[in-house]
């Protein structure tokens, strides 16, 4: 099986860039609104969130790609493609939640 283009579109990518979207909106500010106590703190570092989303993205999209690909051997198509999205789009969003965190604790 030859090595995907950098960039190129599938399943893998597609989950990727959802869960970096959807993880990268509020990986910022959770740790704030764990912190306090108060769902409302979700609110409070829009700008933050925002850049979050936009960096949470394209890297799940490429790490959601890179990482389906190389499961496809272990687990076939499909479940490669789900599982390797979700690793992919989760990487970035783990990176913006402990930095979340450590903006919060120190």
């Amino acid at each position: 099986m030859r090595e995907p283009e950098a960039g190129k579109e599938n399943l893998g990518a597609v989950i990727g860039a959802v869960t970096g979207a959807v993880g990268g909106l509020f990986a910022v500010v959770t740790p704030l609104a764990i912190i306090n106590k108060n769902i409302r703190e979700l609110g409070s570092a829009r700008t933050l969130g925002i850049v979050s989303f936009m960096v949470c993205v394209p890297v799940g999209w490429f790490l959601g790609g890179r990482v389906s690909h190389a499961l496809v051997k272990k687990l076939g198509n499909r479940k490669a493609s789900i599982v390797g999205g979700l690793i992919g789009g989760l990487l970035p969003v783990i990176g913006f939640a402990l930095w979340g965190w450590y903006l919060v604790t120190h």
